[in-house]
């Protein structure tokens, strides 16, 4: 009887082995599937965004003290650049901008670099030491960049004709540009 009792512990302790053991590896399988998912989805996180949304229209003054309305622009597609003097990433940003004002200026699309929260003088000094071809505008108390939800700069924002937003970026690279002028093969 105690040999047959032994048995029984025995055989019941090694079911409870392995059962633990195949747990054990069903949780690191599940583990591994989990951070691999993780993993393959953080790779699309700084995709730029392709959506179409209404911007939200807004009235600024340019450097010259003119005032611009973006819904003035509604039937032509505009790329709008948020950035400020002060920031490395957009001075680094600026070439790519230029190059795409000269490349599609004529072609109709927009462009209208808005500055955060910046005195005139200091924006206007900026904008002619840099050559800007463009509107220049002046954000002064960062309301039309609270309304994008601009967390950082550079940010640029592609709208189409009809004033829906159609790309969001913080590099000009990554603007759907092809959306608007597709490339002919």
């Amino acid at each position: 009887m105690a040999r047959l009792n032994i048995s029984c512990i025995l055989l019941e302790f090694y079911q409870y082995k392995d059962e633990v053991l195949m747990n054990k590896k069903i949780l690191l399988i599940a583990t591994i599937l989990f951070v691999f998912t993780l993993c393959t989805l953080s790779f699309g996180q700084y995709r730029p965004s392709v959506f179409s949304i209404p911007a939200p229209d807004f009235s600024l003054y340019d450097i010259n003290g003119k005032m611009l309305k973006l819904s003035s622009q509604k039937g032509n597609p505009v790329v709008i650049f948020f950035g400020t003097t002060w920031c490395p990433a957009c001075r680094a940003e600026m070439p790519y901008y230029k190059a795409l004002y000269e490349k599609y200026a004529k072609r109709g699309l927009k462009f209208l670099y808005i500055d955060i929260n910046e005195s005139a003088k200091r924006v206007t000094r900026f904008a002619k030491e840099n050559s800007f071809p463009y509107i220049v505008l002046l954000d002064s108390d960062g309301s039309v960049a609270n309304n994008y939800s601009i967390t950082g700069v550079p940010t640029l924002f592609l709208i189409d004709k009809q004033g829906n937003i159609i790309g969001a970026s913080h590099r000009v690279v990554d603007l759907p540009i092809n959306e608007l002028f597709p490339v002919k093969k």
